[in-house]
């Protein structure tokens, strides 16, 4: 109900009459059953505004530190993202990311949509990032049909560090539904999850016309930062939340 009432009456018109959104391709989100949504990912904005365009509610998976936070702010911040369809993501790789997984794996088997950034992170510097193959593993267990979503300008909206969003127009394209029905049963299989995550973040290349590295974005984060270069894991499916997945990272 808080999540309808806010995208209706709320943040939507509001965002809309600002931001004044350009779409592309939302035929191509099913009116009914599971999909996953599979995001490039710019800005702490790209989980307000896609799901603010998409009729149905989509269920963002987001990092878990926004809800643990102490003090008044963490308490007030893990309630809003709990009463926006936000579900924790443990990012630290392993079995703690598997069983984040499963909780998106439940909202799938639910009917419903699941918003994920294969990235895993906000890009650093407006690239495409190679994507974790936790998208592939939920896509194919669950065998369900991915939908690549291309933020446009979201950037530029709101930059990493950036607290006040520029006022400025954005778009987003979704794409044909991807089916991997071909490689149904085999999703344990890691060459199979790589293959699958790579088909997915071509597409997202394409739609976004963002130039393509093949590295983690938080690898380069860390590397950027001064830090040890090696992340754990590769299961991570992506942080993000909604405004529908309504609020990702903010670091």
């Amino acid at each position: 109900m808080f999540y309808w009432f806010m995208k209706t009456f709320v943040l939507g018109p509001v965002l809309k009459t600002l931001f004044r959104p350009w779409v592309k391709g939302l035929d191509n989100v099913p009116a009914e059953g599971a999909a996953i949504l599979a995001s490039n990912h710019l800005s702490f904005s790209d989980s307000i505004f896609m799901p603010l365009m998409v009729p149905r509610p989509v269920v963002f998976l987001a990092k878990s530190e926004y809800f643990t936070g102490r003090g008044i702010k963490g308490r007030l911040t893990a309630t809003f993202f709990r009463l926006t369809n936000q579900l924790p993501m443990d990012r630290s790789g392993g079995a703690a990311s598997a069983r984040s997984l499963d909780a998106g794996m439940d909202v799938l088997k639910n009917g419903s949509l699941l918003g994920i950034y294969p990235e895993g992170t906000r890009s650093p510097d407006s690239r495409l990032y190679r994507g974790k193959v936790g998208v592939a593993r939920l896509a194919l267990q669950a065998r369900v049909p991915v939908i690549p979503v291309a933020m446009i300008g979201t950037d530029k909206v709101q930059p990493i560090g950036k607290r006040m969003p520029n006022i400025r127009r954005i778009g987003m394209i979704f794409g044909e539904p991807l089916d991997f029905s071909r490689y149904y049963g085999m999703e344990d299989d890691r060459l199979i999850q790589r293959s699958v995550t790579d088909e997915i973040m071509y597409e997202l290349m394409r739609l976004s016309g963002q130039e393509y590295v093949d590295e983690y974005a938080a690898v380069v984060k860390l590397r950027l930062a001064g830090k040890a270069t090696e992340v754990p894991g590769d299961g991570t499916a992506g942080d993000g939340a909604a405004g529908g997945g309504a609020a990702p990272e903010s670091a």
